[in-house]
């Protein structure tokens, strides 16, 4: 069930989207606040879980990293359980997704060359429980952003 949220929930989220460090002063100024209801208001978006976390996005690349590999697999569902479990403790795999389609798990992969992605995809496909796996090389990102569209937003204000 989505959260109903009100015009200021609205332009307090897009100001940490565009920055999560925007200070709860500046949001507060924009919107003729104190600083002290900002936070107040952001305290109760995050209880809400519609706000889960403000972290930073690295760049992969300039960390010495390959641009990701998406891992699509195949996997047996009565394994499932004992399967998620041995790939969240591979720490190259930074998303894990269960999709609907011809393959059932979607992984994002990072690794700092394809050797060692080679190596990855090899020990996933020995993995008991996936029973086939396709992988996707990213060649450059042309678009990435963790914000809603503005359609969206724009139709709640």
């Amino acid at each position: 069930m989505a959260v109903s949220l009100d015009k200021v929930d609205l332009i307090i989220l897009k100001n940490l989207l565009r920055d999560g460090r925007a200070s709860f002063s500046s949001i507060a100024k924009q919107i003729g606040l104190t600083d002290v209801a900002i936070k107040k208001r952001v305290e109760s978006l995050k209880r809400k879980n519609v706000i889960s976390s403000i972290n930073a996005n690295l760049n992969p690349k300039a960390l010495g990293f390959e641009n990701p590999i998406y891992v699509q697999m195949r996997s047996e569902i009565g394994k499932n359980k004992d399967l998620f479990k041995k790939l969240n403790q591979l720490d190259c795999i930074v998303e894990l997704h269960q999709v609907l389609g011809e393959y059932n798990l979607l992984a994002k992969i990072v690794v700092t060359d394809l050797n060692t992605a080679e190596k990855v995809i090899s020990k996933l496909g020995l993995l008991d429980g996936i029973i086939d796996l396709k992988t996707l090389v990213v060649l450059s990102e042309l678009k990435q952003s963790s914000v809603l569209p503005n359609v969206s937003l724009q139709k709640k204000l």
